[in-house]
């Protein structure tokens, strides 16, 4: 992508806003030269990393604010063998190790920043020669030199206060302050007094009044003062070789740190960039849909971002290879045109785009543009003439991966001729099967969109009223000029417009009526889909209430067989007393395995038949479960469920394990757990065989750990009056003794005692009792109490 295509789509002034959010000269110098990228996966990568960026900055942490200063010129110099860097280089080195640091801090484990080499030793040594603020420190051995200094300076001031304390020496002074020559002391003496002083004169004042004159006592001090001070630059130098030498020793780790470096302050730029202006980063699935060759182009309402609060939002879709703009002067085209261009460019730079969600561009590996006026004096060339001598260039270099934009395609010559040598040009295009965008007042081109599958026309709305642009793209529909109507608008007589409208042909009225028919069933379709959508909504509602009245019958029919199996359980428990009669005779007689076995099979007959009902009832409101989610669209049931009637569960905190029979309220399923069924929030259901999570323990008032068919180990007689509460014991008692069970509990509860003490009482009165106490405080304390049997 050249300058000229940068400069006319104005992407210049958005590089150059981009640079100025730089931390360092020199990213913002490699920013200027950057151009956008052709590379999809450069492209990608880039946004990727400012996105991260536009996080940190907005994630609340404290960015690094410091400079980075220019280093790029000093890093040759560390080459050299025995070469020395100043002061002022070996600080900028140190301080730009540190804002380095302080940046790969701030963005972290961010993957752009991986591979930054450690350079902190370097760090360190600078700033253990030099202070924050640049200057040298006060090192051992230059305070030595600079202690040595100071007394001289201060031998040389008691010298100096001789003369101008000496009442006789002071009147030959011109000044009883002494002042400096070439770094040494010098006192002021009249030129009438030459000679009563010895010394050296350093000079003499323009009038020839004043000599400025060294006496001979003080010339010994200023020559160790100016010794002492060659000996402390010789120092300074010296340290600053082992400085240098130091920091060459890492020159190749440093050299790669300052290139990471300036690169992540290039990506900051633009992540700051984009966090100021706003906008989007599309996603790098936008590109190429297949062959290497770019996809649809989706704008959705954006703004030129050099335009600011001006801004309009325009929507633009792009699916055809050539997209035709049309419509009136001042309505907007060239704007939609640029706007496009430079969204490709900035995309393609990394940047957020100010446009919303949905919004899709392709990489190009090539853009050019035929915007403006191109004549020149110089070269003979016309406006039609530049412009054929620019397209003539892009249809030589333009490929499949290319964006062209022309503007005003084969204006400024005969309108006939012009069109036909735009349709051979597009032919051209689409041969090349490049992504092209066209604006035209042509009519023959906007025929020419009508007839090629792979050319579509697109508009700018204009409101006739005001005439005035509205600034929206109508995709599928041409554009009328509206010219009469403007020059009308924009100060041309009445009587003018008239006569230029009376001059125009019958073919011409023709193409603008027809314009004006498309428009309209252009809107009469529209309102036949609004219309078409309403109805199927109706009658979807309709089907959606006939099958809900179908579900509400089998779900009555479900109710009635739950009702049947209510019964069985009601059978279930009047056998009982069959049962206490078998479990009377095993007490009474002699235990044998035939008495035992009698027993079991009767039991086990009796919860068969009621599993398989219960099983049958599963499956149907399995199915009506299903059947209602498809009416409702999953409202009744929790979002993404994968609880479902028939699947085997853990269920509470102790993970009872059941099977799901039916929904009840919203969040709660019914589970059967042996022969008790009991409900339980969504949340404490874990599909058996899953990953189990802990949940808060559920509610319930019966453990069953055994199989279906077989008792509880624990029974629950809280709320019963004492002669139900003994009798229910009894019957436990004897069904435990049958299955083998040597030890269940009861849970009687506090309360004030009675069922406890009752309970106490019968339990010492029996035979078949070997002991009972009180659970652990844990399990139930004076509430429950665990029972031994004697087997």
């Amino acid at each position: 992508m050249d300058e000229k295509t940068i400069e006319l789509l104005e992407f210049n002034l958005i590089r150059e806003r981009v640079a100025d959010c730089a931390r360092s000269d020199e990213a913002r110098e490699r920013i200027l030269r950057e151009k956008p990228f052709t590379e999809r996966d450069k492209v990608t990568r880039t946004k990727q990393a400012a996105s991260a960026i536009v996080s940190r900055i907005t994630g609340g942490g404290a960015e690094p604010q410091g400079r980075l200063p220019a280093i790029g010129a000093l890093l040759p110099v560390l080459n050299v063998e025995g070469a020395s860097l100043g002061v002022e280089d070996a600080f900028a080195i140190g301080s730009f190790v540190r804002e380095g640091g302080a940046l790969l801090r701030w963005l972290g484990d961010m993957e752009a920043a991986a591979g930054t080499p450690d350079c902190s030793a370097v760090e360190r040594e600078v700033f253990r020669v030099l202070d924050g603020n640049g200057e040298l420190r006060d090192l051992p051995e230059l305070r030595r030199i600079k202690e040595r200094i100071a007394a001289l300076n201060r031998e040389v001031q008691t010298l100096s206060a001789s003369y101008t304390n000496n009442e006789n020496l002071r009147r030959m002074l011109q000044s009883d302050l002494p002042s400096q020559r070439d770094g040494r002391l010098v006192i002021a003496l009249k030129h009438q007094f030459k000679g009563r002083i010895r010394g050296i004169v350093h000079e003499v004042s323009a009038s020839g009044q004043t000599l400025f004159i060294e006496p001979e006592e003080i010339v010994e001090k200023n020559n160790k003062i100016t010794v002492e001070r060659r000996r402390f630059d010789e120092e300074v130098r010296r340290i600053l070789r082992d400085l240098t030498a130091k920091i060459a020793a890492g020159r190749e780790a440093l050299s790669l740190f300052h290139e990471r470096i300036i690169f992540l302050d290039t990506l900051r730029a633009r992540a700051r960039y984009s966090n100021s202006a706003g906008g989007v980063f599309l996603s790098p699935d936008d590109a190429p849909s297949g062959g290497g060759q770019p996809g649809a182009i989706i704008l959705r309402a954006a703004r030129h971002p050099l335009l600011g609060v001006k801004a309009v939002p325009i929507d633009m879709l792009m699916t055809a290879r050539v997209l035709i703009i049309s419509g009136p002067n001042t309505g907007g085209k060239t704007a939609a045109l640029k706007t496009a261009g430079l969204f490709v460019l900035m995309n393609q730079f990394g940047l957020a785009l100010p446009l919303e969600e949905g919004s899709a561009l392709p990489v190009f590996e090539s853009v050019f543009v035929d915007i403006g006026d191109d004549q020149s004096l110089e070269k003979s060339l016309s406006t039609f003439s530049a412009h054929i001598s620019t397209i003539a260039a892009i249809l030589r270099d333009a490929g499949d991966a290319s964006l062209v934009l022309l503007d005003e395609l084969c204006a400024g010559t005969d309108p006939a001729e012009g069109g036909a040598i735009a349709m051979a040009i597009l032919d051209s295009i689409l041969e090349k099967n490049c992504f092209c965008i066209v604006t035209t007042h042509h009519g023959a081109l906007k025929n020419y969109a009508f007839s090629n599958s792979r050319v579509e026309n697109a508009s700018v709305e204009f409101d006739p009223a005001t005439l005035t642009p509205v600034y929206r793209i109508v995709m599928g529909l041409p554009g009328e000029s509206r010219a009469l109507d403007i020059s009308r608008h924009y100060g041309l007589s009445a009587g003018l417009v008239a006569r230029a409208r009376s001059y125009l042909d019958e073919g011409r009225g023709d193409v603008s009526a027809l314009i004006a028919g498309l428009k309209e069933k252009n809107r009469a379709a529209e309102d036949g889909l609004r219309e078409l959508a309403l109805e199927k909504q109706r009658l979807l509602e309709e089907r959606r209430q006939a099958d809900l009245r179908e579900l509400r019958l089998r779900q009555k029919e479900a109710e009635l067989r739950e009702g049947a199996v209510g019964s069985l359980r009601r059978l279930l428990d009047e056998s009982r007393k069959t049962l206490e009669n078998l479990v009377r005779e095993v007490k009474e007689g002699e235990v044998s395995r035939e008495k035992t076995l009698k027993v079991k099979e009767f039991l086990l007959e009796l919860d068969r038949a009621v599993d398989r009902e219960s099983e049958n009832l599963g499956t149907m409101q399995a199915e009506l479960y299903e059947q209602e989610k498809a009416i409702m669209g999953d409202e009744d049931g929790p979002a993404g469920t994968e609880i479902r009637p028939g699947l085997t569960v853990l269920a509470g905190g102790k993970r009872l394990r059941g099977k799901v029979r039916r929904p009840a309220k919203k969040g709660f399923w019914v589970v059967e757990i042996g022969s008790v069924s009991m409900t339980f929030p969504e949340k404490e259901l874990v599909v058996e065989g899953r990953p189990q999570t802990a949940v808060k323990p559920a509610s319930v008032s019966i453990d069953y750990r055994l199989p279906a068919g077989a008792i509880a180990p624990e029974l629950n007689v809280r709320g019963m009056r004492l002669a139900d509460a003994i009798e229910a014991l009894q019957r436990h008692i004897d069904s435990a003794l049958v299955l083998g069970l040597n030890e269940i509990s009861v849970i009687h509860g506090k309360g004030d005692g009675i069922l406890q003490l009752g309970i106490h009482d019968y339990l010492r009165g029996q035979n078949v009792v070997a002991g009972y106490h009180f659970s652990h405080p844990d399990m139930g304390g004076f509430g429950r109490t665990e029972v031994t049997l004697n087997r």
